[in-house]
């Protein structure tokens, strides 16, 4: 079984904001491979299972990513253990888990894959860093950097929808990503 997981906020008000790139990506595969996505109240998510990949939505909003993830991947026993309940810390779910999020260090267009690397500031990811005790993990980091005024706080500039221009090029690279996410 494979897991990945888009971050991003719910609700209406987010979508096409840079922030929610990896809600982006996965909707886009989505309607691409014309799947729906389910809720699960149990683990406040939308998911998608296609074959012996699982695509999810955490709905716990960015910062508290890691709870909805958690909870999905000790429900399917996919969290080492070790002592009873007690997660193993570092473990390697680099090939079971993937998460897909925006990079404001990577340029607009461009992407990349990191595996067991830091969060670099990036609130969700950390969120699943702290709740799974591991960094060592899949990521791709799609870029969103273009052009922010150097006054502007990142958090508003993360939260801004895409322009139109940017739209463009963003669904572009998202085309091109989503076959490393195929199953």
């Amino acid at each position: 079984m494979k897991i990945i997981v888009g971050l991003g906020n719910p609700g209406e008000k987010y979508n096409n904001t840079r922030h929610n790139a990896g809600f982006t990506l996965l909707d886009f595969f989505a309607e691409k491979k014309n799947l729906a996505w389910k809720f699960d109240k149990k683990f406040n998510i939308n998911f998608i299972k296609h074959n012996d990949t699982f695509f999810i939505k955490p709905l716990t909003f960015m910062n508290n990513s890691g709870q909805a993830v958690a909870l999905f991947m000790n429900y399917y026993k996919l969290l080492p253990k070790k002592i009873g309940l007690i997660r193993q810390k570092n473990s390697d779910l680099s090939q079971i888990l993937t998460v897909v999020h925006d990079d404001l260090d990577i340029e607009l267009g461009k992407y990349k894959i990191s595996i067991n690397s830091r969060a670099a500031g990036h609130n969700g990811v950390q969120s699943i860093i702290d709740y799974l005790k591991t960094k060592n993990f899949r990521r791709i980091r799609i870029g969103i950097k273009n052009n922010k005024p150097e006054q502007m706080p990142v958090e508003k500039y993360v939260l801004q929808k895409f322009s139109e221009e940017e739209m463009g090029v963003v669904d572009g690279l998202i085309g091109g990503i989503t076959k490393l996410i195929s199953p």
